[in-house]
């Protein structure tokens, strides 16, 4: 018996109440009953406008956010640079000027710095007005001797990381990020990182899942019918977990990073993407660039050793190149708007330092390919051929 039974199909109101710890202690109690949320749409003009007016509509399912397109907070965390306050705000400020609604964070990035910078500016924001997410599975406990600078060497976070995947971690991590945020309420909550590429971990991801099967995703469940977030599911940069968590649970929206791009999409395309989408599971669609590495960076994807890239991703992302050349196209673009296009996928997120770097991104949505572009990327088997293409 997987842990959610059955699909309750209503409309939430959500109405917090005065103390928000209180209504979490509530939420991790009892079984998980899964429950519908409400969808907020936005109209077709609007859309091709980048505007995100929120619309209520129902779902009798699953919440799928009315956005898509969103600003990801990795690099606002330094996690690849030193970026400053000034520059930090400027970026968001840039974002919301374009038309983005959609932003993700977490308490991974920077350890905390993220979560911070946000929320700092999203504060004066009209909360209706956007959608959030952020992350559980690792809390932050500030320590005179912390190990900041052994996940991030640019953060000037003060704390230490500790991972916990229990009902009563996500209580204090859902806590602490809107602390952290100053804001009242999260729309989509990822567990985090509960994957066999995470070297972190205090035991095998396995065995980390397990705690997460009994713990995060029954709790998350239950806070979802309490109209505490919307959505929920996990945030990792493998597939196994995601084809794991559709055999025991029913999320929401999942996002998926480092899995769905020009470089690298064979497998979500023919096994992931089938698999969610018969459950109604959808995506949000992170690293479309690689990390960078397809507009030019010299890493690719994440972690300690990201900076040691296969001599075949190489050659793959030259060949990329040459036959965007050919057409005119600039290869970011065609990198963002391809991840973007599967029907699956309802947003994409794009992390950007500089407020130059998220108008760039947020305006390559609005460029048109030409369709000979794409038609040689499938000739030279660049690309799957059945892999959805910009129309």
């Amino acid at each position: 018996m997987t842990l959610e039974e059955q699909n309750v199909e209503k409309t939430n109101t959500v109405t917090l109440p005065p103390s928000r710890r209180d209504f979490l202690g509530l939420a991790i109690q009892g079984s998980a009953v899964a429950a519908a949320a409400t969808l907020p749409g936005i109209s077709a003009a609007a859309q091709a406008k980048g505007q995100t007016t929120m619309q209520t509509t129902t779902t009798s399912e699953h919440y799928k956010p009315a956005v898509r397109f969103g600003l990801g907070g990795v690099p606002l965390g330094n996690e690849f640079a030193v970026i400053t306050e000034k520059d930090a705000y400027a970026t968001l400020e840039a974002a919301w000027s374009a038309g983005v609604r959609y932003y993700d964070t977490s308490p991974w990035y920077g350890l905390g710095l993220c979560e911070r910078r946000f929320g700092n500016f999203l504060h004066t924001k009209d909360r209706s007005e956007y959608v959030l997410s952020s992350m559980v599975g690792k809390l932050l406990k500030a320590s005179r001797q912390n190990n900041a600078h052994e996940y991030f060497p640019f953060t000037p976070s003060p704390n230490n990381l500790v991972f916990d995947y229990t009902a009563d971690g996500v209580k204090r991590s859902i806590e602490d990020s809107l602390q952290r945020l100053g804001l009242d309420a999260l729309d989509i909550v990822f567990v985090h990182d509960l994957s066999p590429d995470n070297s972190y971990l205090p035991s095998p991801w396995e065995e980390q899942f397990e705690i997460a099967r009994k713990g995060a995703f029954s709790a998350l469940t239950r806070m979802r019918e309490e109209g505490i977030i919307k959505g929920r599911g996990l945030g990792v940069n493998r597939p196994e977990p995601i084809m794991k968590l559709l055999d025991v649970a029913d999320p929401d929206v999942c996002l998926l990073a480092s899995q769905y791009s020009l470089i690298d999409h064979k497998n979500a395309l023919h096994h992931v993407f089938p698999a969610a989408r018969a459950k109604g599971v959808s995506f949000v669609v992170g690293s479309s660039l690689n990390a960078g590495f397809i507009s030019g960076s010299q890493r690719y994807n994440y972690g300690k050793e990201n900076y040691k890239i296969p001599l075949p991703i190489i050659e793959k992302r030259q060949m990329l190149r040459e036959v965007a050349g050919r057409h005119g196209v600039d290869l970011r673009t065609a990198a963002l708007q391809f991840s973007a296009t599967p029907d699956i996928a309802l947003a994409l997120v794009v992390g950007a330092a500089s407020e130059q770097q998220i108008v760039a991104d947020y305006s390559s949505m609005q460029v048109k390919i030409p369709a000979e572009f794409w038609a040689e990327l499938k000739e030279r088997k660049l690309i799957e051929q059945d892999a959805p293409v910009p129309g």
